[in-house]
């Protein structure tokens, strides 16, 4: 499990998203987040350094800052936990904790697999996100994000739509087997942004992915609040 701080990737981003749009699909209670340090961070792990390259919409509409004081101790503990059950039940996943959130990565062959242009759940991919249902219904004070990627092999648009396909069976396998449909946003960039080389075999493998990212919800960090007396 990897950790990353939020400083200078917060700096880095914080002119481009001082702009950024709501996520087209995001719930209202999450519209009203506001993008923080751990916005930066997130969004460094999950699209690299590539912020305003394309896309679909920015994710800082649905990431919060960071909650500090004991809350947010509080809050770190529990999110460590669930990381490391992600890293125990899911060993093809890439979990990084990220602050106050967890960015769980599966590249093309790690646990959500999808056949060349296909966007359908198989089953080698339930077997994954059944253990991660698990693990969500069991955390329920959480909100989670479902990003799509692709590589840059074929037509721009093409990919933005199969990124977007593949995202959505992600987010509609976990809403059809319990998991909240308001504790879900989906979102989708495509080839956009690449976090290795599309020049190589190796590098394309590792664009394809999608990303669940897990971030405390109201109810948690009030909660925190609650506990640590804030």
């Amino acid at each position: 499990m990897k950790r990353i701080s939020s400083v200078l990737l917060a700096l880095v981003m914080a002119v481009t998203l001082v702009n950024c749009k709501a996520v087209q699909n995001a719930n209202n209670k999450q519209k009203g987040a506001v993008i923080g340090a751990t916005g930066g961070a997130i969004l460094g792990a999950i699209i690299g350094n590539n912020v305003g390259k394309g896309g679909n919409g920015e994710l800082g509409a649905v990431i919060g800052g960071v909650i500090g004081g004991g809350a947010g101790v509080l809050i770190g503990n529990k999110m460590d936990k669930q990381a490391q059950e992600i890293e125990q039940e899911v060993p093809g996943a890439q979990v990084e904790r990220v602050d106050q959130g967890i960015v769980v990565t599966f590249e093309d062959g790690s646990g959500v697999y999808f056949d060349t242009n296909k966007y359908n759940i198989n089953s080698a991919s339930q077997t994954t996100l059944n253990k991660l249902v698990g693990i969500f219904k069991e955390n329920p004070d959480t909100n989670l994000l479902v990003i799509g990627h692709t590589d840059s092999t074929g037509d721009a648009g093409y990919n933005m739509t199969l990124s977007k396909n593949r995202a959505t069976s992600v987010t509609n396998y976990l809403k059809q087997n319990g998991v909240s449909s308001g504790r879900l946003t989906t979102n989708w960039f495509g080839e956009t942004k690449p976090v290795h080389d599309n020049a190589t075999a190796e590098g394309r493998a590792k664009n394809r992915r999608v990303n669940i990212v897990i971030l405390p919800n109201e109810d948690m960090i009030e909660d925190a609040k609650r506990e640590a007396g804030n």
